[in-house]
């Protein structure tokens, strides 16, 4: 028989970072879910991974037992990483703060793939390079067509 699902917990931690801290702590403690087993298993799961931010969703089940799936990091975090920028433009549209190119969007297009919700390579490259262009970072070059 299939457990009750009780809730959802969505957050962000740092890959082989988790500590009962905030936010990490009230969150799970709010479901009654053990927070140092918690921590023990995503850091054992996302050690290669360490220093990342990972997306992290967590399904709290009725016996206070859990699942958790580990994401991809956010694209927004993929682009800094990539373009060398601190943070993104508070006027994406004026000023812009770094460049990438075609071939860096194509990484991340791919790396990001199953998370997305795009069923090609080009549609989930057009989102990754949307939100180069909402943080004001350029995308060089001319997008490359399968014509």
């Amino acid at each position: 028989m299939a457990k009750e699902v009780e809730g959802l917990i969505k957050l962000q931690i740092r890959g082989g970072a988790a500590n009962p801290s905030p936010p990490v702590g009230p969150a799970l403690g709010a479901k009654g879910v053990n927070i140092m087993e918690f921590c023990k298993q995503f850091n054992s799961k996302t050690q290669e991974q360490a220093g990342k931010l990972l997306p992290v969703i967590i399904t709290v089940y009725s016996d206070k037992s859990f699942d958790f799936v580990v994401k991809t990091p956010p694209v927004a975090v993929q682009l800094l990483e990539l373009s060398k920028a601190k943070k993104g433009s508070s006027e994406s549209n004026r000023v812009k703060v770094s460049s990438v190119t075609w071939e860096q969007v194509r990484q991340i297009a791919e790396s990001k793939m199953p998370d997305l919700n795009a069923f090609t390579l080009e549609s989930a490259m057009k989102m990754v390079a949307g939100t180069a262009r909402s943080m004001g970072i350029t995308v060089k070059g001319e997008f490359p067509s399968n014509n």
